[in-house]
């Protein structure tokens, strides 16, 4: 006969370690963020029901509601030191719902139903393009050895700003006459949109990150009027302020590609230090 004793068994009002383990909260500055997410996730699927009961500005409206929950979730989470794996994780599957699945979908209903299957596999692709810009972009995060200046730049465009330009179409027709919705609404065009779109995603070619540039104290005056001049032009009219940000996002890339080939440069081909002069 063994010798082995059965474990004590724990006391009466102890529970096992193995399940206080698994009850473990989460910090509340960790929940916040995550809210956040789950939110912008919750706005982009409701925004595929609502392209499916055709109320369009809805549609996109809540697209918009995603992009900015997006945008809150991560400096919310560096506010409160509350980023996480899981977090991250998170906002990763959020954001291909919101930025690859919903927008294509929702342009399915509005133009391309009747393009049959080539409007379909239009939907699909630019889906799996938003799959691998956002996988690239998490990979390029664990890279060490990526100079500092590289973190002013996205390589390609981001997924909520991705979404916005595959949606002008639909944001320009809510601005124009009924006569005119039409053109917009053109499935080659919109074909034409998507591909393009999704060629931005999984291209390298490199955007500002505006959350990590730098600007002069001289510039912070006008720049804070600028953005109180827009955000009263967002509640009077905000489908033309939407399609204006976009339209100067757009306008944005020839700078941006300047300004990365300008760090290259300087990095590859660092100035002489200056030769010691006699005293």
């Amino acid at each position: 006969m063994s010798d082995a004793k059965p474990d004590p068994k724990p006391a009466q009002g102890e529970r096992p370690r193995r399940l206080r383990r698994g009850l473990r909260v989460m910090p509340i500055n960790k929940m916040i963020p995550n809210m956040l997410t789950l939110g912008a996730l919750a706005s982009g699927m409701t925004g595929m029901r609502f392209a499916l009961n055709e109320r369009w500005e809805a549609a996109a409206f809540a697209i918009l509601i995603a992009a900015i929950l997006d945008t809150l979730d991560g400096r919310v989470a560096r506010l409160l030191k509350g980023s996480s794996k899981f977090g991250a994780e998170l906002d990763s599957l959020s954001d291909f719902i919101c930025f690859g699945v919903a927008p294509a979908m929702i342009l399915y209903h509005w133009a391309l139903e009747d393009a049959g299957r080539f409007g379909w596999f239009l939907v699909v692709l630019f889906a799996m393009c938003c799959a691998m810009r956002l996988a690239r972009f998490n990979t390029m995060l664990e890279d060490d050895k990526k100079p500092v200046w590289a973190g002013r730049f996205f390589s390609g465009v981001p997924a909520p700003a991705g979404a916005g330009l595959v949606l002008l179409p639909m944001i320009l027709s809510f601005q124009v006459p009924e006569d005119y919705v039409g053109y917009l609404q053109n499935p080659y065009l919109v074909s034409v949109v998507l591909i393009a779109c999704g060629g931005l995603f999984v291209s390298t070619l490199p955007t500002f990150s505006f959350k990590n540039m730098k600007m002069a104290r001289a510039w912070m005056m006008p720049l804070m009027i600028a953005v109180a001049v827009l955000a009263a032009f967002v509640v009077t009219d905000p489908w033309l302020a939407l399609t204006a940000i976009l339209a100067l996002y757009i306008a944005s890339f020839p700078l941006s590609i300047r300004s990365y080939l300008w760090h290259k440069n300087r990095s590859t081909n660092p100035m002489p230090a200056p030769e010691p002069t006699a005293e």
